[in-house]
């Protein structure tokens, strides 16, 4: 876990701090870490496995927005911060390890500890840069240059994620990805 902290000012006292207010959560396929409508009171960070981010719309169909892997810091954000019910389901899409963080304990620590308060608003804006690139990336690029952009910053999720999620994730269809893979 410590590998997403390497370039944060964080002390081993702090890592070790850390390590003593988590706890292990194990998921198998399909299981949930968060379910819409419930309030996220956990940060976790996935240490094994695959997890996808998805919302139903009314008439049934499941939109993936996110899809993540080992390394991963994990949690519905919004709901999180806010303390209002999630809009997203997070759900494992292989058995997955997750080292979980209750939000009060994360609270303290950014109470307590000015690198922990920095470290936070870093990952923050990080999780917002990341937003962004992905609202641009469907305003700017066609279907082809999102699915050929994904290929190579994410290779593993051609190989890993079933084709009907990586389909939502590109906002379309499994048969449109197939044509896509294919040339």
């Amino acid at each position: 876990m410590m590998n997403i902290f390497r370039h944060s000012p964080l002390t081993q006292e702090d890592l070790d701090q850390l390590e003593s207010l988590m706890k292990t959560v194990q998921l198998e396929k399909q299981d949930y870490f968060i379910r819409e409508g419930h309030v996220c009171r956990q940060l976790a960070f996935l240490r094994k496995g695959i997890l996808r981010s998805f919302y139903v719309k009314d008439n049934g169909e499941e939109i993936t927005d996110c899809i993540m892997f080992e390394g991963q810091l994990v949690t519905a954000y919004a709901s999180l911060i806010t303390g209002q019910p999630a809009f997203e389901n997070m759900q494992a899409i292989t058995e997955c390890e997750l080292q979980v963080l209750d939000r009060d304990d994360l609270y303290r620590l950014y109470e307590q500890n000015i690198r922990w308060a920095n470290t936070g608003r870093a990952f923050g804006e990080q999780e917002f840069v990341m937003m962004e690139q992905r609202i641009r990336s469907f305003q700017q690029y066609t279907a082809k240059e999102r699915y050929e952009e994904m290929v190579r910053q994410h290779p593993r999720m051609i190989q890993q994620v079933p084709l009907q999620y990586l389909a939502s994730y590109l906002g379309i269809t499994p048969q449109h990805l197939s044509r896509l893979r294919k040339s």
